[in-house]
């Protein structure tokens, strides 16, 4: 693939949609709906709302890695550090691998403790616990994990923006994608043409 300086627009959309989604799932999920009693009428909405999210997240972030896979995307942005470089290679394939299976655990779940089919407005009792299920505890330690990843994004890209003053985020916006290098062979082919 031609090296471009900016990743394919739908990556982009994506990127920024699921940074404020996967957050936002956490929190509520953390923060907002496990403190709700599971005897409590809210807890089914609660639940609705934060399993519908979660499908959402999980179909964007197949869809995002589809989109990654199959487009050019620009050169690796070095960090200075042999070390801090293989932490970016490997956090990043990570991130995809924990909100992926965040959310598939999290399906698991709701099959497992037999809500999901409050969904579609189906009446379910929900579980006293849902701690004697092991797809909870699973749940639990990727929602940690993931919390620590997106940390972990997040400083690196502080330390690209603030430290080595690289550009780094504009890779990550709208813009002309071409690299300069590819920009200026095009040129000198097109003079070369006449």
């Amino acid at each position: 693939m031609s090296q471009v300086s900016r990743y394919h627009p739908l990556l982009v959309v994506l990127h920024w949609l699921l940074a404020l989604l996967v957050p936002v799932a956490l929190v509520l999920g953390i923060w907002v709906m496990a403190p709700i009693p599971n005897d409590s009428p809210m807890k089914a909405e609660a639940l609705r709302g934060h399993m519908a999210g979660g499908i959402l997240i999980l179909t964007l972030m197949v869809l995002r890695l589809l989109v990654r896979i199959s487009t050019g995307r620009p050169a690796s942005a070095p960090t200075g550090s042999t070390l801090l470089d293989r932490l970016a290679w490997v956090s990043h394939r990570a991130l995809y691998a924990a909100v992926i299976s965040m959310a598939a655990v999290g399906l698991l779940l709701a099959i497992e403790s037999g809500i999901l089919g409050i969904l579609v407005g189906k009446p379910a009792q929900i579980p006293a616990d849902f701690w004697v299920y092991n797809a909870r505890f699973a749940h639990y330690l990727i929602s940690r994990f993931l919390l620590l990843l997106i940390a972990l994004h997040i400083a690196g890209a502080l330390y690209h923006i603030l430290l080595r003053k690289d550009g780094l985020l504009r890779r990550m916006w709208f813009g002309k994608r071409i690299s300069k290098k590819e920009e200026a062979e095009a040129s000198r082919a097109a003079r070369g043409s006449f």
